[in-house]
C-alpha cells in the first residue's frame, strides 16, 4: 500500500522503516533534509516540499502525520488542505487531545475528506517489536488502512476503538496509566535504594520479571537502566510531562471519576522539578529507555 509520512523524528522515521520492511511504498517529508535522506537510504521516496509530497501521492491519498500535538497538527493540515482532493485521508499518529481530533474530523468531513486518529505506543522500540495502535475513525476508512496498521502493529496490537476521537482518547488514558505505573516503580526502587542493605537494583528488577505479579516491559527497562548506571548517578531526578497525563486528570475531574493514583503521579512530576529524589531518577530513566526522551544530567 502507498502512504505518505510527514514528520521523521524518532517515531516517524522508525515507523517509515517498519512500513518499508512490510512492503509498503512510503513517500516521506520533513523540514530536515537530513531526516528525509535517512529514510530515503532505507528505501522511501523523499519529497523536499509539501507540494512535491502531494504530487507524488496517488489518489485517494493517505497521509500520516507524526508531528507534535496542538498547533503543529493544525498548521500542517492547513498547509495540505488547498492541495487535497475529496476522498483523501489524513491520519494523526501523534499524541493529540481527543477533543481536537473530533474537531478536525468534523472540519475535514465537511470538505469531503477523512480523518483518522491513531494513538501510537511503542516508543523507540516499535521498529523491532511493533507499535500498539488505538485507532478512531469511520469504519470503512479504517478498514481501508488496515494493511498499514497490521504492518506497524505486532499480532493483536491494533484495535479500531470507535469513531473519531476514540483512538486518541484510549491513548490518553493509556498514558495516564503509564504515569501511575512508573510512579509506583520509582517509589518502590527508592525504598530499596534507601534500605540498610546493599541491594543490586538491576538484579532485583530482573528477578521480579521472572513470574512475579509486578513483571512488565517497564520493569525490563528498569533493569536496562540500572545495568547502564546502577545508582542512576548521572541522571537528574527531573521528570517532564508530555501533556496526556494532565488531560487524563482533567477528564477524571470533568466526569467525576476518582483517579487518585493517576493524579498523584502527575503532581509528583511537578514536584520533581524542585527536588532530586531517587524515585524521579527511576522515572526519568524509564522515559529515556522506552521513548528516547531527553534526561537532565547531573
Amino acid at each position: 500500500m502507498e502512504i505518505g509520512m510527514i514528520g521523521l523524528g524518532r517515531m516517524g522515521a522508525n515507523m517509515t522503516e517498519r512500513l518499508l520492511l512490510g512492503g509498503h511504498q512510503v513517500i516521506s517529508y520533513d523540514h530536515s533534509p537530513e531526516a528525509i535522506q535517512r529514510v530515503v537510504d532505507k528505501g522511501a521516496l523523499g519529497a523536499h516540499s509539501l507540494a512535491d509530497f502531494i504530487k507524488q501521492l496517488s489518489l485517494p491519498r493517505a497521509i500520516w502525520l507524526m508531528v507534535p500535538s496542538g498547533d503543529p497538527v493544525d498548521q500542517t493540515i492547513g498547509q495540505l488542505l488547498p492541495s487535497l482532493a475529496k476522498g483523501d485521508i489524513i491520519i494523526d499518529g501523534g499524541n493529540s487531545n481527543y477533543k481536537d481530533s473530533i474537531r478536525r474530523a468534523e472540519q475535514l468531513n465537511q470538505q469531503g475528506l477523512h480523518f483518522v486518529d491513531a494513538g501510537t505506543s511503542g516508543g523507540i522500540w516499535g521498529l523491532q517489536v511493533g507499535y500498539c495502535m488505538m485507532v478512531g475513525g469511520e469504519k470503512e476508512i479504517v478498514a481501508r488502512l488496515e494493511p498499514i496498521f497490521k504492518t506497524l502493529a505486532p499480532k493483536d496490537g491494533y484495535l479500531h476503538a470507535g469513531p473519531n476521537g476514540a483512538g486518541h482518547f484510549v491513548k490518553m488514558i493509556h498514558n495516564g496509566i503509564e504515569y501511575g505505573m512508573m510512579q509506583a516503580y520509582g517509589e518502590g526502587f527508592e525504598l530499596l535504594n534507601a534500605s540498610q542493605f546493599d541491594l543490586d537494583l538491576g538484579k532485583i528488577a530482573h528477578l521480579w520479571n521472572q513470574g512475579s505479579v509486578v513483571r512488565s516491559w517497564l520493569l525490563e527497562l528498569c533493569e536496562s537502566a540500572f545495568d547502564k548506571d546502577p545508582k542512576l548517578s548521572s541522571i537528574k531526578g527531573y521528570v517532564d510531562d508530555s501533556g496526556e497525563g494532565r488531560w487524563t486528570v482533567i477528564e477524571a475531574i470533568e466526569r467525576g471519576v476518582s483517579a487518585t493514583v493517576l493524579a498523584h503521579s502527575l503532581f509528583a512530576r511537578f514536584s520533581s522539578r524542585q527536588q532530586d529524589a531517587f524515585a524521579n531518577k527511576v522515572i526519568a530513566a524509564l522515559r529515556n529507555e522506552f521513548g528516547g526522551h531527553a534526561v537532565k544530567k547531573e
